[in-house]
């Protein structure tokens, strides 16, 4: 029988992928914790021996359903054009899982409830909530995207993590997931931008944002996942990233309120152009 074996919260955050130098300059001569806090998270990852990574990945939005990545391999180069003079034609090779990832769709099918695609579309595109990752967490495991569905609701997400949750146990893979997005996520307008590139929580968009922020993550690390939940329709007033569906996934496919495993912060609480970021680790099983 499968198991999750290890869970993350981590930003994506372009400063992550960009040169050193530019990433002092705009620091103010301080390198941003978010990029040690990815290879932590890698460590945590090879310590469990993850079989399978399972990316829930909050750049990727869907409508008709949660989909699912079903390829053996998808490799390619990647602009984003969000931000195209970011990083562009960064490469990336990553093999799959089909299996899993069809097992999911499988599952999803057996209720009435649940809407989930398995996709190996060549031409599908890759967001760079998984790709910008890749420098930091890949080894030699294959990974899964899953997207977040723009017209679910916080039910629909609960289910698609149940249903994530049943089908990697119904697999033989130890599997991490790795939610991949924000706190908040509210950008300062494009006058005021450039102003607040500091990786300093002071440049978090608002104090009432950065509280929201900090009370989320007082919950996450005492493990208090059932608080976090109850918390969540007041959280989501502060715009986090992808409706923070990326956690309700997570926490879900983890056991919902009954989940009481403590996050670790493998980095400072750090601001990225207004939104509030933080690695975290959630070690399974003890």
């Amino acid at each position: 029988m499968g198991e999750i074996v290890g869970a993350a919260l981590v930003s994506h955050v372009p400063p992550i992928i960009l040169p050193e130098a530019v990433r002092l300059e705009m620091n103010g001569g301080k390198d941003i914790t978010l990029i040690e806090g990815l290879h932590a998270v890698r460590r945590r990852i090879d310590e469990v021996q993850a079989d399978t990574i399972v990316v829930l990945d909050s750049h990727w939005f869907t409508t008709f359903e949660f989909v699912v990545t079903a390829h053996e391999r998808r490799s390619g180069r990647f602009t984003s054009e969000e931000l195209p003079r970011g990083n562009p034609q960064m490469p990336f090779d990553l093999a799959g899982d089909p299996e899993l990832a069809e097992m999911m769709a499988t599952v999803a099918g057996e209720r009435d409830d649940a809407w989930v695609h398995a996709s190996s579309d060549p031409y599908l595109p890759i967001h760079y909530a998984t790709v910008y990752l890749t420098p930091f967490l890949q080894g030699a495991e294959p990974w899964i995207s899953a997207s977040l569905c723009q017209t679910a609701v916080y039910d629909d997400f609960i289910i698609f993590g149940e249903v994530l949750g049943e089908a990697i146990r119904r697999s033989d893979r130890r599997v991490v997931v790795v939610a991949s997005g924000a706190l908040s996520h509210k950008f300062w307008p494009l006058s005021e931008l450039r102003q607040h590139e500091s990786s300093d929580p002071s440049h978090v968009f608002s104090p009432a944002h950065r509280a929201a922020d900090e009370k989320m993550i007082e919950m996450l690390q005492r493990g208090d996942h059932a608080a976090a939940l109850e918390y969540y329709p007041e959280f989501r007033t502060f715009s986090p990233e992808g409706r923070f569906g990326h956690y309700l996934i997570m926490a879900s496919a983890l056991g919902g309120a009954a989940w009481e495993s403590p996050g670790e912060a493998l980095s400072d609480y750090e601001n990225a152009a207004g939104t509030g970021n933080i690695q975290m680790w959630f070690p399974v099983g003890r």
